[in-house]
């Protein structure tokens, strides 16, 4: 299976939790690069199979012209096919920031147009032994959580081969 990439605002702030998520579900998907994170809101995915250096320089123009943010992670919730997560507040500095990359990337919609754009982090899947209630426990004290979208990766996912493939920082 060839991989896909992805543009993210990683939440290291959840990443043992999501990462041990990974881990127990997908551990082929786990990755050895200690910059990924799979703790993060996805900005644009799918993203470019091949980007050129144009294409990343248009990126990192993005980024450049994106003011970083602080938001807050405070409740789990459950989206109606069972998706259990996080959504940040506020939302809108995330759902620009998807509106820019989608802009300047027109031949990639956000989650190919299948989807409503919501930004969130992904915790879990409901299921006969995950609820919103056992997640709820098991993220525990790591909510509420301030936390400061100050960067975007480009994130390559790929069994055996997650990595991050592209840093920008986001302005000052």
């Amino acid at each position: 299976m060839p991989g896909h990439s992805v543009l993210v605002v990683p939440v290291t702030e959840l990443e043992p939790f999501v990462r041990g998520r990974w881990q127990h579900y997908e551990p082929g998907w786990v990755s050895r690069d200690p910059a990924f994170t799979h703790a993060h809101v996805t900005v644009l995915a799918p993203w470019l199979p091949a980007p050129t250096d144009a294409d990343l320089d248009r990126v990192a123009r993005v980024a450049a012209a994106t003011a970083a943010f602080d938001y807050d992670l405070r409740e789990v919730r459950v989206f109606p096919d069972g998706c259990l997560h996080v959504p940040p507040e506020p939302a809108a500095p995330f759902a620009a920031l998807t509106r820019a990359l989608a802009d300047a990337f027109p031949q990639c919609p956000p989650y190919g147009g299948a989807h409503d754009v919501v930004p969130h982090v992904t915790l879990d899947q409901e299921s006969a032994n995950v609820s919103l209630a056992s997640t709820r426990a098991l993220v525990g004290d790591l909510l509420p959580v301030g936390c400061r979208a100050d960067r975007l990766q480009l994130h390559w996912y790929k069994e055996g081969g997650c990595r991050v493939l592209a840093d920008w920082k986001l302005a000052s």
